[in-house]
């Protein structure tokens, strides 16, 4: 391989001599022989396109290109042209198609999910100056890239070896009766659109898209949530395909899907870790649930381990940090197979995996995972959303992998890394450009010519400036400093703050404060296996205080967030003053260096959400789930008109709903809560001009369309919850036909057509009295309402829920006397 980059860099012919000519053809004959993986997986559909090109050629990477002209849209004013400075790089780069106008190709492929692969050469053509393409790219109904400054981007880019050379894959779904369309078009009457190469490869139709046959507990799940299924409506980008070695696997080595995986060093950021090569010393074994076209055999024969940190200190992570855009959700793939000689038996090595600092593996044993077999290749995958926090153009992933206290090799290893962003609602994928191009020295030089004067005047302008501005911040901090002292004066000694002059000014005698070393000690420094639960503040541990005699939940916010601060204040002066059965009572709170951390009473049986679906908890019974409902109906009613002000909690739903050791249902998560006009009057209205906050599925529409924020924006969310619990399904799922994709949509329908109970959750059919049902549905599609005044108050909603579980009771009763059919539903 060495050999044959060599040539790809530049190195002619004549130069090698005719011995090394027949050793390079004897390297790639075996080459061949051994990456087999066009007898792995052989696509239905391969294209390979050299734009602007009229000759068919191919490359050492057993690439097949041909000219692109008969893909083209009839009326397309797109021209061909080379570029003014020949690339260096092997591939479809001596040409290109251009123009300032829109062009189309079309595809004709046989349905299915496919690999669309786009190369650009970031230089100038004839009449194409390089700084004016700034083009978009759409493939069907997906954008893939908006506005894509093709400069920008390339400068920006770090790869020395592939100069001005860029490269985007992605992955879409054809349907039937369908062409694969697809469109560049320039962003400016000024600026123009190119392409030098397009790529289309099929591929399996379960490789990277959800199986709908597949079991629930197999989905990935969202990090700190529910599970999620990328359909066949998804569009992903490759961010990353990372192999977990020292050496890349070319497109000639891929299973016969030309992919190719990178090393993953520059994005490992722990210190003295390994990598480490098995060889051939074990034949692998694939399996129906991980076939031997997901990656290169070669791949699972390598991997990346702790290196001597592991048995030195136990709270060493190996991690990754990857770049990526905020705004989007992302699938994480990992890779795993077990050769390590040392690994006999179950409990030899263990560790935990943690997503953006969330645990989401606790008891990683890859021997277990593959029936105790050896060389067993098996995959994992994640969802994770990175919300976009006002003009962030970047965010970061990080992955962190450490052993657990119990196994006996202190290790972790991992074969590797696959990341896919994945369209947002409206079809969109395309992330932001880099901020600014970096400057060359001749730029640079150029800079400073025509810089000089002004930086001299400048200077001058900037010292009589200082002068005035220190002036000002002088008596500005004496001014301040004056008021400080005054108010200090005057507070009263009942309010207190643990971290500098942020004072969160909350009463001591209704919430606890908590220093950082009591938490460390009632979590035993944060270990891991108390872990009860995740979400997007951070890890909940299940703590001890008060000399081991109280049990507490403790949530801790990711340390160094800025995300949470406003919600971490906004939970304790919101929850600190309420006192209330159905409401989870704040213990107290740490606010000290970078922690943030809450401290409630412990619910022993968790969340609603662990009692509904995805779970192997018992299921619920119906008089159960009723009086669960009654309670978060009474608990939300007490923050509407029980306390001084109304309180709008704002994020209703399954997973904030909690459970004590007595199955009371209590109502947290105060986060997103906002306070209202003072209770007595109608209703109270915020008016919200900042972004909507609240849950996907729950979320009111008369809020989010209007910004019009009331109590009944609780009353919807609970209407939602209220299916859900009926159900036992989410709120939103992709995976299901169009019909059932809303729950809320679903239910009217049925509804409407007398047929409710298909929305009936299996594990309660032939349980529930038809009037109940059909009083219980009414009451949730009465939340539902469209205009916000004409749904019920959360009283109003605590009386109909009350009669509900009458209904259920009486005809329960009677049936002691004489059977009744719980299936009649008119």
């Amino acid at each position: 391989m060495l050999l044959q980059l060599q040539i790809i860099h530049g190195s002619t012919v004549s130069r090698i001599g005719l011995g090394t000519i027949l050793l390079l053809l004897f390297l790639l004959l075996c080459l061949s022989f051994y990456c087999i993986g066009d007898d792995i997986y052989r696509p239905n559909d391969l294209f390979g396109i050299s734009c602007g090109s009229s000759t068919n050629f191919s490359t050492l990477d057993t690439r097949n290109w041909t000219a692109d002209i008969k893909f083209l849209s009839p009326t397309h004013q797109a021209v061909a042209a080379p570029p003014l400075t020949p690339s260096t790089q092997q591939g479809p780069y001596n040409s290109a198609r251009l123009s300032q106008s829109q062009f189309t190709y079309s595809f004709p492929v046989t349905p299915g999910p496919k690999f669309l692969r786009l190369f650009f050469f970031s230089t100038s053509y004839p009449n194409f100056d390089r700084s004016k393409a700034c083009f978009t790219v759409q493939a069907g109904p997906y954008t893939l890239l908006q506005d894509f400054n093709a400069s920008l981007n390339a400068d920006a880019d770090d790869d020395p070896g592939n100069t001005n050379v860029l490269f985007r894959e992605f992955c879409v779904h054809v349907g039937d009766g369908e062409r694969l369309k697809i469109t560049f078009i320039p962003s400016a009457t000024d600026s123009y659109a190119f392409i030098n190469g397009i790529e289309i490869v099929s591929m399996p139709s379960y490789l990277y898209y959800t199986n709908p046959k597949v079991h629930t507990a197999e989905l990935p799940r969202f990090v700190g949530g529910e599970t999620y299924e990328v359909d066949n409506n998804s569009a992903l980008e490759t961010m990353y395909r990372l192999r977990c070695g020292d050496a890349i696997i070319p497109a000639s080595g891929d299973t016969g899907m030309l992919r190719i995986w990178d090393v993953d060093t520059k994005y490992v950021i722990s210190q003295s870790v390994e990598s480490i090569d098995f060889g051939h010393k074990t034949n692998l074994s694939f399996t129906e649930k991980t076939p031997n076209y997901t990656a290169p055999d070669l791949l699972y024969r390598s991997l990346r381990n702790m290196g001597p940190n592991a048995s030195i200190n136990i709270s060493f992570n190996l991690t990754w940090r990857l770049p990526v855009d905020p705004g989007f959700t992302y699938m994480l793939r990992l890779h795993f197979c077990q050769l390590n000689p040392l690994v006999n038996q179950s409990g030899d090595m263990i560790f935990l995996i943690f997503i953006q600092d969330h645990l989401v593996e606790n008891m990683v044993d890859i021997f277990s995972w593959t029936d105790k077999q050896r060389g067993v290749p098996v995959v994992r995958d994640y969802a994770v959303n990175i919300s976009a926090k006002g003009n962030q153009k970047k965010a970061y992933i990080s992955l962190k992998m450490r052993p657990h206290p119990q196994s006996k090799i202190m290790d972790a290893q991992l074969n590797a890394i696959e990341l896919f962003k994945i369209n947002d609602p409206t079809g969109n994928l395309a992330g932001p450009d880099p901020d600014h191009l970096p400057q060359t020295p001749n730029d640079q030089m150029s800079t400073k010519k025509n810089n000089s004067t002004m930086r001299t005047l400048v200077s001058v302008a900037g010292a009589v400036s200082s002068v005035v501005l220190f002036s000002f911040i002088i008596a500005f901090l004496l001014i301040k400093r004056r008021k400080n002292v005054a108010v200090n004066k005057g507070s009263s000694k009942k309010y207190r703050t643990s971290r500098g002059s942020s004072s969160l000014s909350i009463p001591t005698d209704l919430c606890r404060h908590f220093s950082i070393a009591e938490m460390r000690a009632a979590t035993n420094n944060f270990d891991e296996v108390f872990v009860v639960g995740v979400g997007g503040f951070g890890n909940v541990y299940k703590g001890q205080i008060d000399n081991g005699s109280t049990t507490v939940a403790i949530k801790r916010l990711k340390p160094g967030s800025r995300q949470g601060i406003r919600e971490f204040r906004n939970e304790i002066q919101t929850l600190s003053p309420l006192r209330h059965p159905n409401i989870v009572s704040l213990i107290g709170y740490c606010y000290e260096g970078n922690e943030m951390i809450l401290v409630y009473d412990f619910m022993d049986h968790g969340s609603l959400r662990d009692h509904l679906y995805d779970t192997d908890n018992p299921s619920l019974s119906w008089k159960h789930r009723l009086q669960i409902c009654i309670d978060v109906a009474r608990g939300l009613h007490y923050l509407h008109r029980g306390a001084k002000q109304v309180i709008i909690h704002r994020d209703v739903k399954s997973t904030n709903i909690l459970l004590d050791e007595k199955w009371v249902a209590k109502v947290s998560d105060f986060g997103l809560s906002r306070i209202g006009e003072p209770t007595g009057i109608s209703m109270s209205i915020v008016s919200v001009n900042t972004e909507v906050k609240g849950s996907i599925g729950y979320l009111d529409p008369e809020y989010y369309k209007r910004f019009l924020l009331t109590e009944k924006s609780d009353v919807y969310s609970l209407g939602v919850m209220l299916l859900e619990v009926l159900s036992g399904r989410q709120p939103l799922l992709h995976s299901e036909e169009k019909q059932r994709m809303s729950l809320v949509k679903w239910a009217k329908h049925c509804y409407e057509n007398g047929s409710l109970t298909e929305i009936v959750d299996e594990e309660l059919k032939g349980k529930l009295a038809p009037q109940c049902l059909r009083k219980f549905v009414e009451v949730a599609l009465s939340c539902l309402l469209e205009d916000g005044t004409q749904r019920p108050s959360m009283n109003d909603l605590v009386e109909l829920l009350e009669f509900a579980l009458q209904l259920q009771d009486d005809v329960v009763n009677c049936a002691v006397e004489s059977p009744v059919n719980f299936e009649d539903v008119q």
